[in-house]
């Protein structure tokens, strides 16, 4: 069942969203750009949202996820690579390339990124659900 989630909540997982992407691109990548922060944090947003829906199936979630993310790559792309041509990645040399800019490997890792992530969702949830009921009763 979909239950109304409040600003201050996506704002907690827009930070934590920039916060874990940017360190992911840093381990993997060895840097990152601000680019990726933001998407990061947009990222962490929408997948609270999809996780907020406790009604859909968890696979469906998770599929939601990896799309949501790729269409949110390939926003950026386009704005940050193509058009003001800050070359921040380039999925060229990657299979299945999308104008350089999202691939199939990507997606697929996205799917299985996902999971922990709506895992850490719920948690998260449950964790600022149960301080506002205390908050409350005070």
């Amino acid at each position: 069942m979909q239950r109304s989630v409040h600003l201050y909540e996506f704002c907690y997982l827009f930070l934590i969203g920039s916060l874990i992407y940017s360190l992911l691109e840093i381990v993997f990548r060895g840097y990152t750009h601000w680019t990726m922060t933001l998407l990061g944090g947009i990222s962490g947003a929408m997948l609270y949202a999809v996780a907020s829906d406790t009604s859909c199936p968890l696979l469906l979630q998770g599929i939601s996820g990896a799309l949501l993310i790729t269409a949110a790559e390939m926003v950026t792309g386009v704005l940050a690579n193509l058009s003001l041509r800050w070359n921040v990645w380039d999925y060229a040399d990657m299979p299945l390339n999308l104008y350089g800019q999202i691939c199939l490997p990507f997606t697929l890792l996205w799917f299985l990124l996902s999971f922990p992530a709506l895992w850490l969702c719920r948690r998260i949830r449950k964790k600022l659900r149960r301080s506002e009921e205390n908050t409350l009763l005070l």
